[in-house]
Formats: C-alpha cells, structure tokens, sequence
C-alpha cells in the first residue's frame, strides 16, 4: 500500500463505505439496514468499487486517514470484498502510515470465524455490537447471539486485530443503577481500549417505535437516564477509559480517527446506499434503498440522490454543533472562520459559563459533563441566527 507523510494534514481524507444488509432488523435499529433473501457478492463488489471510483475523481491528491465499513452488517461482506475495496481506495488515494480500516461486526460464531481472513484483508480496528452482557436483555434487544457467543467473539476478535472496541446499550427498561455499574464494570475488565456506551433512544420508524405507541414499551425518565449517564462517566474514568465523546469512551490514543474525523468536521467520502458525504465544501448523500442505489449507478456512474454546496454560515453551525459533542470541544476563531462571521452568542456563552454548564479557555469552547447532558438546549441558546 503507498503511505506518505505525518497525519493533520489539510488534505486528509476519510472514507465510509455503507454495506447495508442484515440477516435481521433490530427493534431499536434505524438504521439504513435491509434483509434480503440472496446477495449477488459479486455484483456488489463491483458496484461499490464504481462508486468509490466516482468520489475518487473528485478528490485527487487526497490522503486517506481512515477507512469504516459500516451497516447494516458488513461482517457479512466475504473478506475478498473487503480486500478489494481497499485496494481499490488504496489505488486511489494515499494511505497514511497509520491509516486506520474499522469494520462493525456481530458477535456471532458465523461472522468471527472469518476475524482472521478481514485482518489478513487489511482491517486493524473492529467494533463489535455486543450490545448487553445480559441475555435477557440481549433477547429484549432482537439480538440474534447470546452473551457466551459475543464473549467468544470478543476474545477471538482481540487475538486477530490490533485494536477492538464493542458497544453496550443502557437505560433499558426494568435496569437499575447496580445492574448498570455492575454490567459496565464487567465490560471494563476485558481490557478493550474502547467502549462505545449508548442510551436506549426510541426512534420513529423502528419496531420499539410502534411498541412505545401501542403502550408495549415505556421509555426511560430522563432524570433516570441522566443518572445513568453521570454513573457511565464516573465508572469509566475511574478505570483510565474517559469519555472523549458524548457516547464515545477510550484510552488517550485510541480514540476512533474516523469518527474524529466527523466530530472535528474534516472531510469525508460516503460510498454506498444511503451514505453521506462532506468533501470540498458539498454535502452528499446517497440512494437509501439498495435496489434504487444499484440503479442510480448504472444510470449515472454514482448513487448519489443529493449532492449541494454548504452554506459558510451553515458550515460554522454545523462545525460547532459536532464539536460540542467532543471532550475536546470546538475553537471558536475556526467556526468564526468557517462561517464568515461570529456563530455564537457571546453573552449566553458567559451565562452557561457562569452555570458550570460550558467552559471557555481562550478560544476554545466545551460543554462540562453538566452541560453534554442538555447539549441540544445549550446549542439552541448560543447558535446566533
């Protein structure tokens, strides 16, 4: 593979590639994500070669910091195809020295029998969707693995990559704060660098959705969920794996490059159904609908549905909006910069200063854990329209 040069560069690239097939829909899952009776591998292959090609015309000279095969479930992508993609990106582009090639993965016996082959095909990040550490809460969740098999995959995946990191999901119901504690203190001691820690959200659309309408499904208390929240942090920082990131825990370095690349606002390439993309000042997005993405491909050479300039006043919101998210937090003379004007609100700044819910050193701009759990209001009061 050619690599070239020390990261930061202004030219650095990142790339999401969207594999969107499950074997099953999740109840909780709003992802684009579809189950299909047969996959012609083949076909696949090569049409998602044809759309990175597309995004690489577009951005020559760029160097490639990481690479994310997202889902759906793209563990279910033969190694060969994921081989292939990566070559083709590193055809394309430079990769840097070190470039980071995530893949999401199920825990399931099916998917980590094929660990060593996505390793020896260039992956040295995996994310595994455990998800609970419960199996009675693995069967409210629609999970097809138990919690036997997501450990068996686990030790199988930290024996094969470089770097692993799996996702739990809280505040489900009936879950109480010892229940939380003890099931993220279990999590913690298999060693992995990185924990990805998400709160049950219903989202409209999903299987819970409908459940939580027909009176099936209470959502949590948000004054429950916010205590959940404030334990997560606590237990986690105390064992070195602080949250850099709302939802997002590591070990300083082993944070996920590529989602940093989002949070920080850098550019991004998004191939495949329903992807998004940031390059050049455009957003782009892609057909959501695998069947309708094909066709988009062959009629036009990409599977892109929307493509449009970013607004300098809309990429200094958006640029704030995502850095808040970080632990790190946002330098204002950027999102100054990007915006073409001051984006925020100086005097509210000061107010939730004075509140303990943000902090401002110099430039630099970040929400106290305080203030991550009412970002949304925060952001609303200090956006400048």
């Amino acid at each position: 593979m050619k690599t070239r040069g020390p990261t930061g560069s202004a030219t650095d690239l990142a790339l999401y590639i969207h594999w969107p097939f499950c074997v099953s829909k999740c109840p909780y899952c709003d992802f684009n994500s579809h189950v299909r009776a047969a996959i012609d591998q083949e076909a696949w292959r090569e049409a998602l070669r044809a759309d990175l090609a597309h995004e690489a015309r577009l951005l020559p000279g760029r160097r490639l910091t990481s690479i994310f095969f997202g889902g759906g479930t793209p563990s279910l992508m033969p190694p060969a195809t994921v081989a292939a993609l990566i070559e083709a990106a590193a055809d394309h582009w430079v990769l840097a020295p070190d470039v980071e090639i995530t893949l999401e993965a199920n825990p399931s016996s099916v998917e980590a029998a094929r660990f060593a082959d996505l390793a020896a095909a260039g992956v040295n990040r995996v994310s595994l969707g455990i998800q609970s550490l419960d199996d009675g809460r693995l069967g409210f969740l629609g999970r097809a693995h138990d919690v036997q098999e997501g450990l068996m995959a686990l030790g199988t995946a930290q024996s094969v990559f470089a770097r692993v990191s799996f996702d739990l999901i809280y505040a489900l119901p009936d879950q109480t704060p010892d229940d939380w504690a003890a099931e993220l203190e279990r999590a913690l001691a298999f060693g992995t660098d990185h924990l990805s820690l998400y709160q049950l959200t219903i989202e409209p659309g999903t299987r819970f959705a409908a459940m939580a309408a027909r009176g099936e499904l209470a959502p949590r208390d948000p004054d429950e969920g916010a205590a959940l929240y404030e334990l997560t942090g606590q237990v986690t920082t105390d064992a070195s794996l602080p949250a850099y990131e709302i939802s997002n825990h590591a070990r300083p370095g082993q944070e996920s490059r590529h989602n940093l690349a989002y949070w920080r606002y850098g550019d991004y390439a998004g191939v495949g159904p329903g992807a998004h993309g940031r390059r050049g000042g455009r957003f782009t997005q892609r057909h959501r609908k695998p069947e309708n993405w094909l066709s988009a491909l062959a009629r036009n050479g990409h599977g892109i549905v929307e493509e449009k300039a970013i607004a300098a006043e809309e990429k200094g919101v958006e640029a704030l909006l995502m850095g808040l998210r970080l632990r790190e937090g946002v330098a204002l003379d950027r999102i100054r910069g990007m915006a073409g004007r001051e984006a925020v609100d100086r005097e509210s700044v000061r107010r939730l200063t004075e509140q303990g819910l943000l902090v401002l050193r110099g430039e630099r701009l970040s929400a106290t854990p305080a203030g991550l759990l009412v970002l949304d209001s925060i952001l609303a009061e200090i956006v400048r329209v």
